[in-house]
Protein backbone atom coordinates (compact mmCIF):
# COMPACT_ATOMS: atom_id res chain seq x y z
CA UNK A 1 0.00 0.00 0.00
CA UNK A 2 1.09 3.29 -0.48
CA UNK A 3 2.41 5.67 2.26
CA UNK A 4 -0.29 7.34 3.94
CA UNK A 5 0.78 10.97 4.78
CA UNK A 6 -1.49 14.32 6.78
CA UNK A 7 -0.45 17.29 5.48
CA UNK A 8 1.07 19.96 7.55
CA UNK A 9 -2.00 21.84 7.69
CA UNK A 10 -4.09 18.55 8.61
CA UNK A 11 -1.67 17.00 11.33
CA UNK A 12 -2.11 21.29 12.85
CA UNK A 13 -5.90 20.86 13.00
CA UNK A 14 -5.95 17.74 15.51
CA UNK A 15 -2.32 17.21 17.01
CA UNK A 16 -3.41 18.97 20.13
CA UNK A 17 -5.63 16.46 21.04
CA UNK A 18 -2.99 13.50 21.32
CA UNK A 19 -0.56 12.94 24.08
CA UNK A 20 3.22 13.35 22.88
CA UNK A 21 5.63 10.78 24.97
CA UNK A 22 7.67 13.01 27.12
CA UNK A 23 10.89 11.66 28.60
CA UNK A 24 12.54 13.62 31.07
CA UNK A 25 15.56 15.52 29.96
CA UNK A 26 18.89 13.77 31.23
CA UNK A 27 17.39 10.66 31.29
CA UNK A 28 19.29 7.93 28.69
CA UNK A 29 17.86 6.58 25.99
CA UNK A 30 16.29 6.68 22.70
CA UNK A 31 13.75 9.99 22.34
CA UNK A 32 10.14 9.18 22.05
CA UNK A 33 8.82 8.59 18.50
CA UNK A 34 6.78 11.57 17.82
CA UNK A 35 3.28 11.12 17.86
CA UNK A 36 2.65 12.31 14.09
CA UNK A 37 5.23 9.52 12.76
CA UNK A 38 3.07 6.61 14.66
CA UNK A 39 -0.38 7.84 13.38
CA UNK A 40 1.06 7.55 9.93
CA UNK A 41 2.33 4.38 10.78
CA UNK A 42 -1.45 3.50 12.14
CA UNK A 43 -2.36 5.02 8.98
CA UNK A 44 -0.38 2.41 6.65
CA UNK A 45 -2.22 -0.48 8.65
CA UNK A 46 -5.65 1.42 8.40
CA UNK A 47 -4.93 1.53 4.30
CA UNK A 48 -3.46 -1.39 3.25
CA UNK A 49 -5.13 -3.89 6.23
CA UNK A 50 -1.51 -5.34 7.12
CA UNK A 51 -1.00 -7.02 10.02
CA UNK A 52 1.35 -5.10 12.46
CA UNK A 53 4.41 -6.74 12.11
CA UNK A 54 4.72 -6.26 8.53
CA UNK A 55 5.27 -2.56 8.96
CA UNK A 56 7.41 -1.16 6.63
CA UNK A 57 10.88 -0.24 8.02
CA UNK A 58 10.37 3.80 7.17
CA UNK A 59 8.05 3.41 9.95
CA UNK A 60 8.75 3.11 13.80
CA UNK A 61 8.94 -0.16 15.14
CA UNK A 62 5.56 -1.97 15.21
CA UNK A 63 5.24 -2.73 18.88
CA UNK A 64 6.23 0.88 19.28
CA UNK A 65 3.15 1.80 17.16
CA UNK A 66 0.47 -1.05 18.21
CA UNK A 67 1.25 0.26 22.05
CA UNK A 68 0.40 3.70 21.51
CA UNK A 69 -2.13 3.52 18.72
CA UNK A 70 -3.98 1.03 21.77
CA UNK A 71 -3.36 3.78 24.28
CA UNK A 72 -5.25 6.38 22.41
CA UNK A 73 -8.40 3.90 21.96
CA UNK A 74 -7.98 2.98 25.60
CA UNK A 75 -8.29 6.84 26.55
CA UNK A 76 -10.56 7.58 23.67
CA UNK A 77 -8.33 10.26 22.06
CA UNK A 78 -9.57 9.36 18.78
CA UNK A 79 -12.90 9.67 19.61
CA UNK A 80 -11.68 13.29 20.98
CA UNK A 81 -10.39 14.20 17.22
CA UNK A 82 -13.05 13.24 15.24
CA UNK A 83 -15.93 15.20 17.81
CA UNK A 84 -13.56 18.02 17.99
CA UNK A 85 -13.48 17.90 13.79
CA UNK A 86 -16.94 17.55 13.76
CA UNK A 87 -18.26 20.10 15.82
CA UNK A 88 -15.37 22.54 14.17
CA UNK A 89 -16.95 21.97 10.69
CA UNK A 90 -20.24 22.12 11.91
CA UNK A 91 -19.58 25.98 12.97
CA UNK A 92 -18.33 26.50 9.43
CA UNK A 93 -21.82 25.46 7.67
CA UNK A 94 -19.82 22.07 6.75
CA UNK A 95 -22.54 20.12 8.37
CA UNK A 96 -26.15 19.91 7.82
CA UNK A 97 -27.91 17.25 10.59
CA UNK A 98 -31.23 18.54 9.61
CA UNK A 99 -31.91 15.24 7.77
CA UNK A 100 -29.49 11.91 8.82
CA UNK A 101 -28.62 8.52 7.42
CA UNK A 102 -28.39 5.19 9.36
CA UNK A 103 -27.57 1.95 8.39
CA UNK A 104 -24.93 -0.56 9.35
CA UNK A 105 -22.28 -2.55 7.65
CA UNK A 106 -20.87 -6.18 8.21
CA UNK A 107 -17.25 -7.19 9.20
CA UNK A 108 -16.53 -10.80 9.58
CA UNK A 109 -14.24 -11.32 12.66
CA UNK A 110 -11.18 -13.59 11.58
CA UNK A 111 -9.59 -13.74 14.66
CA UNK A 112 -12.40 -13.98 17.11
CA UNK A 113 -12.08 -11.90 20.34
CA UNK A 114 -14.51 -9.85 22.58
CA UNK A 115 -18.04 -9.00 21.59
CA UNK A 116 -17.96 -10.84 18.77
CA UNK A 117 -21.30 -11.96 17.19
CA UNK A 118 -22.76 -15.30 15.48
CA UNK A 119 -25.07 -14.71 12.58
CA UNK A 120 -26.24 -16.07 9.62
CA UNK A 121 -23.13 -14.60 8.13
CA UNK A 122 -20.62 -15.86 10.30
CA UNK A 123 -18.72 -14.32 13.15
CA UNK A 124 -18.52 -10.88 12.86
CA UNK A 125 -19.30 -7.12 13.84
CA UNK A 126 -21.77 -4.38 12.65
CA UNK A 127 -20.06 -1.41 11.79
CA UNK A 128 -23.18 1.17 12.32
CA UNK A 129 -22.93 4.76 10.79
CA UNK A 130 -25.23 7.56 10.63
CA UNK A 131 -24.33 10.46 8.00
CA UNK A 132 -25.54 13.94 7.66
CA UNK A 133 -27.33 15.35 4.42
CA UNK A 134 -23.55 15.62 2.53
CA UNK A 135 -22.58 11.84 3.36
CA UNK A 136 -20.29 13.25 6.36
CA UNK A 137 -20.37 10.64 9.07
CA UNK A 138 -21.88 11.61 12.53
CA UNK A 139 -21.71 8.82 14.56
CA UNK A 140 -19.90 5.37 13.70
CA UNK A 141 -19.69 2.76 16.34
CA UNK A 142 -19.35 -0.87 16.35
CA UNK A 143 -21.06 -4.05 18.23
CA UNK A 144 -21.66 -7.18 18.28
CA UNK A 145 -23.29 -8.64 14.89
CA UNK A 146 -25.76 -10.52 16.88
CA UNK A 147 -27.55 -7.09 18.04
CA UNK A 148 -30.96 -6.18 16.37
CA UNK A 149 -30.61 -2.92 14.36
CA UNK A 150 -32.84 -1.29 16.45
CA UNK A 151 -31.11 -1.66 19.61
CA UNK A 152 -28.09 -0.76 17.48
CA UNK A 153 -29.28 2.69 16.70
CA UNK A 154 -29.58 3.82 20.30
CA UNK A 155 -26.17 2.54 21.55
CA UNK A 156 -24.92 4.57 17.93
CA UNK A 157 -26.18 7.44 19.61
CA UNK A 158 -23.72 7.38 22.42
CA UNK A 159 -21.41 7.86 19.61
CA UNK A 160 -22.79 10.60 17.92
CA UNK A 161 -20.02 13.75 17.21
CA UNK A 162 -21.94 17.01 17.60
CA UNK A 163 -24.56 18.41 20.44
CA UNK A 164 -27.54 18.91 17.74
CA UNK A 165 -29.85 15.72 17.07
CA UNK A 166 -30.30 15.10 13.37
CA UNK A 167 -34.53 16.34 13.53
CA UNK A 168 -35.05 13.51 10.93
CA UNK A 169 -32.85 10.24 10.69
CA UNK A 170 -33.67 8.16 7.45
CA UNK A 171 -32.97 4.37 7.39
CA UNK A 172 -34.44 1.09 5.62
CA UNK A 173 -36.89 -1.56 6.65
CA UNK A 174 -34.76 -2.53 9.61
CA UNK A 175 -35.16 0.51 11.94
CA UNK A 176 -38.88 0.34 11.21
CA UNK A 177 -40.00 -0.22 14.77
CA UNK A 178 -42.95 1.46 17.13
CA UNK A 179 -40.49 1.17 19.99
CA UNK A 180 -37.57 2.99 18.53
CA UNK A 181 -39.97 5.97 17.18
CA UNK A 182 -41.12 6.43 20.92
CA UNK A 183 -37.39 6.32 21.88
CA UNK A 184 -35.79 8.54 19.70
CA UNK A 185 -38.64 11.27 19.83
CA UNK A 186 -37.76 11.62 23.56
CA UNK A 187 -35.11 12.90 21.86
CA UNK A 188 -36.55 14.91 19.36
CA UNK A 189 -35.58 13.11 16.31
CA UNK A 190 -37.93 11.29 14.18
CA UNK A 191 -37.28 8.27 12.41
CA UNK A 192 -38.52 8.27 8.76
CA UNK A 193 -38.43 4.11 7.76
CA UNK A 194 -40.35 2.56 5.31
CA UNK A 195 -42.64 0.58 7.16
CA UNK A 196 -42.49 -3.72 6.23
CA UNK A 197 -44.67 -5.71 5.22
CA UNK A 198 -46.20 -7.79 8.04
CA UNK A 199 -46.74 -4.30 10.65
CA UNK A 200 -50.85 -3.29 10.45
CA UNK A 201 -49.07 0.40 11.23
CA UNK A 202 -51.51 3.02 10.66
CA UNK A 203 -49.83 4.66 7.39
CA UNK A 204 -48.65 7.61 8.76
CA UNK A 205 -46.06 8.69 6.71
CA UNK A 206 -46.83 10.91 3.36
CA UNK A 207 -45.22 10.06 0.02
CA UNK A 208 -42.87 12.78 0.23
CA UNK A 209 -40.99 11.86 3.29
CA UNK A 210 -40.45 8.93 2.18
CA UNK A 211 -38.90 10.24 -0.67
CA UNK A 212 -35.93 10.76 1.03
CA UNK A 213 -34.90 7.11 1.71
CA UNK A 214 -33.86 7.32 -1.68
CA UNK A 215 -31.17 9.68 -1.12
CA UNK A 216 -29.87 6.12 1.27
CA UNK A 217 -26.92 6.33 -1.28
CA UNK A 218 -25.04 9.07 1.22
CA UNK A 219 -24.83 6.38 3.55
CA UNK A 220 -23.88 3.76 1.46
CA UNK A 221 -21.14 5.92 -0.21
CA UNK A 222 -19.90 6.40 3.39
CA UNK A 223 -19.47 2.75 3.69
CA UNK A 224 -17.68 2.09 0.43
CA UNK A 225 -15.27 4.83 1.01
CA UNK A 226 -14.60 3.85 4.95
CA UNK A 227 -14.33 -0.02 2.72
CA UNK A 228 -11.28 1.05 0.99
CA UNK A 229 -9.55 1.06 4.22
CA UNK A 230 -8.63 -2.54 4.16
CA UNK A 231 -8.21 -2.73 8.02
CA UNK A 232 -12.10 -2.44 8.41
CA UNK A 233 -12.99 -5.01 5.62
CA UNK A 234 -12.04 -7.56 8.51
CA UNK A 235 -12.17 -7.19 12.13
CA UNK A 236 -8.71 -8.59 13.18
CA UNK A 237 -8.62 -6.55 16.38
CA UNK A 238 -9.08 -8.78 19.13
CA UNK A 239 -10.15 -5.58 21.20
CA UNK A 240 -13.38 -4.04 20.56
CA UNK A 241 -11.84 -0.44 21.40
CA UNK A 242 -9.47 -1.60 19.04
CA UNK A 243 -11.05 -2.15 15.64
CA UNK A 244 -13.66 1.12 16.81
CA UNK A 245 -9.92 2.77 16.42
CA UNK A 246 -9.48 2.15 13.36
CA UNK A 247 -13.18 3.02 12.55
CA UNK A 248 -12.78 6.54 13.88
CA UNK A 249 -9.70 7.24 12.53
CA UNK A 250 -11.53 6.41 9.08
CA UNK A 251 -14.23 8.86 9.83
CA UNK A 252 -11.10 11.67 10.38
CA UNK A 253 -9.87 11.12 7.35
CA UNK A 254 -13.44 11.79 5.28
CA UNK A 255 -14.05 14.87 7.55
CA UNK A 256 -10.23 16.14 7.19
CA UNK A 257 -10.56 16.45 3.54
CA UNK A 258 -13.76 18.81 4.12
CA UNK A 259 -11.16 21.45 5.41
Amino acid sequence: GMAVTLTDAQWERIRQHFPEENIPDGRPGRKPVPTRRVLEAVLWILNTGAQWHMLPQCYPNYKTVHRRFQRWCEQEVLRGVLCALANELRERGGIDESECFIDAMFSPAKGGGEEVGLTKRGKGVKIMGIVDRGGLPLAASTHAANHHEVTLVQLTFDFYMIEAKPENLIGDKAYDSDHLDEELQKQGVEMIAPHRSNRRKRRTQDGRRLRRSQRRWLVERFFSWIQWQRRILIRWEYYTQNFLGFVQLACTLILLKQF
